[in-house]
């Protein structure tokens, strides 16, 4: 009984302490300031986790359709390059300015699987900027993203700029300059 009382003497502690925290204005969430690595660690290893367990039951189409990549390009382009970059294209202000800083996709999509980028991408991530695109798109725009996402590892800067000549002589369904987001 001493042991239950003990327990929950510490637990009623730590709560109290915990809001006291909260409350004091302590902890500077600028984004100018890297978190403590602990939190560091505690909010990267939970978003990892999250998307790992709610991408895994996704069935993956074929992803090799050059006109599903080429779609995806063109929302790339306009909604994620910003943030993210481009080969030969750096982040945006705005995407130099975020905190976490977004990853850039050339890297990240090597540890990642194509049903977790949909699964981001659809989603978002809270707290981080990165924001649900499955309100506003189609899960065919969506796999195009993907699709095209998991090339810009292999594409140098001149083979983009090309894909961006090559989309603008498309006709576009999806306008994102008369779309708001």
């Amino acid at each position: 009984m001493k042991i239950i009382i003990i327990l929950l003497v510490l637990g009623i502690v730590l709560v109290l302490g915990g809001l006291v925290f909260i409350n004091s204005g302590l902890y500077n969430v600028a984004a100018t300031k890297p978190d403590m690595e602990i939190v560091k660690w505690v909010l990267e290893t939970t978003k990892e986790k999250s998307v790992r367990s709610r991408a895994k039951d996704i069935t993956v189409p074929n992803l090799n359709d050059e006109s599903l990549a080429m779609t995806g390009f063109h929302h790339y382009d306009q909604m994620c390059v910003g943030c993210h970059g481009a080969p030969g294209i750096s982040p945006s202000e705005i995407g130099e300015g975020l905190y976490p800083e977004p990853p850039d996709l050339s890297d990240a999509v090597a540890d990642m699987t194509p049903a977790e980028l949909l699964w981001i991408t659809q989603n978002g991530i809270k707290m981080t900027g990165m924001p649900a695109f499955g309100p506003t798109h189609s899960d065919d725009e969506l796999w195009g993203i993907v699709a095209f996402m998991q090339k810009l590892p292999d594409l140098s800067p001149e083979q983009y700029k090309k894909m961006k000549q090559d989309s603008e002589k498309m006709p576009q369904e999806h306008n994102h300059e008369d779309h708001s987001h």
